[in-house]
């Protein structure tokens, strides 16, 4: 079954007609940084189907929204192989909802995972260039290591690096909810 997507205009008018579930799926650092007023906070890492089981009716709408529209789509496509039918991912993300005018919470700015990511992948190959010049030749490994990773990353829309700098201390916040979905 394909995901379906909607504006984050009709996402609002959805949400002016009644009460919605809307579910961001970001780490809980970015959830912190900047997110759609009305969105609870599931990271993708801790969405499970038994979860939002446990937490909505089966037949009510679940509305998904992240950055950008990947990892709500991949939250999407987990939802959707459980057995619920009624999921739909915000296209664009919660960037396109705070340009759209949706109502916007802000919080305190923190450097975005993808930049975290092209930094420690900058770091990673300037290294492994560097020590295989100067001290080994095979040092330059941990470069191709990273490229490949990198390609990997973009083929399937899969970040290794990027799941583990997420658990990192620094992009942990004081209170992280598993989930905050309310229990209907």
């Amino acid at each position: 079954m394909d995901v379906i997507e909607i504006t984050p205009a009709e996402l609002m008018d959805r949400k002016n007609a009644g009460p919605i579930h809307l579910i961001d799926v970001r780490t809980p650092v970015e959830f912190q940084e900047m997110h759609v007023s009305f969105a609870n906070l599931v990271p993708l890492d801790t969405l499970t189907p038994k979860l939002i089981g446990e937490k909505l009716n089966r037949n009510d709408p679940v509305y998904v929204v992240c950055r950008g529209g990947s990892r709500g789509k991949k939250a999407c496509e987990t939802l959707l192989a459980s057995g619920l039918t009624n999921v739909f991912n915000i296209q664009g993300g919660t960037l396109a909802c705070a340009q759209a005018g949706l109502p916007i919470t802000h919080g305190k700015k923190m450097m975005s995972l993808e930049r975290q990511v092209r930094i420690a992948a900058g770091f990673l190959v300037a290294l492994g260039s560097l020590l295989g010049f100067f001290v080994d030749p095979r040092w330059c490994f941990l470069s191709a290591f990273v490229g490949c990773g990198l390609m990997f990353a973009g083929v399937t829309d899969t970040c290794g690096m990027g799941m583990m700098l997420a658990k990192m201390p620094w992009n942990r916040v004081a209170s992280n909810p598993a989930c905050s979905l309310p229990k209907t």
